[in-house]
């Protein structure tokens, strides 16, 4: 089951692209702190993750990163190295979102394995990728990545990025390019 999610997950129009990404990261940590507590509403959570999830890195991988290549902030592996993770990070979601109870020990090995994968992910990209736009480009060009950043990133978030059909088909497609063990 997919519910609606009364959980904030932001909805930023602009802002320097580097504060907006720390922002996402932060609240990565928050949802992942509530998947990990039996006193929260651990289904709710693993949608609103899902859903901020798949936005943040589709923002990242259609705006931010082409155009921090472009900008030579970062290299071509840098970039494929952070989608090679958001994969990853796709196929630990899809574990937790297939759980068909959020009371099982299946359910908190799930979230283990995501924890794992996400906070391995948060920190590489701030030490290289975020702090690489941070030093390397200016902060006109810092807001106006940021601005591009909140538009795709609503947008994922208005078309439901986060269900599960759209989790699936985003972690099969990484297996066909390779970004992903078979």
């Amino acid at each position: 089951m997919e519910p609606s999610t009364a959980i904030d997950l932001g909805r930023p129009q602009s802002g320097d692209v580097v504060d907006l990404i720390i922002t996402d990261h932060r609240r990565f940590e928050e949802l992942l702190r509530q998947l990990r507590s039996s006193d929260s509403d651990r289904d709710a959570v693993r949608w609103a993750f899902a859903a901020l999830h798949i936005a943040h890195a589709e923002a990242e991988e259609r705006r931010v990163y082409p155009r921090l290549r472009r900008l030579r902030a970062v290299d071509a592996e840098e970039a494929e190295h952070g989608e090679r993770e958001h994969a990853e990070g796709n196929a630990a979601l899809l574990a937790v979102l297939e759980c068909s109870s959020t009371t099982t020990q299946k359910f908190d090995d799930a979230v283990e394995e995501l924890a794992r994968v996400v906070g391995h992910h948060l920190t590489e990209e701030e030490l290289t990728i975020v702090n690489s736009a941070r030093d390397e480009i200016g902060a006109r060009a810092r807001r106006d990545l940021g601005t591009a950043f909140c538009e795709e990133r609503n947008t994922q978030i208005d078309a439901d990025c986060g269900r599960l059909a759209n989790v699936r088909k985003l972690v099969t497609a990484a297996r066909k390019d390779g970004l992903l063990d078979a």
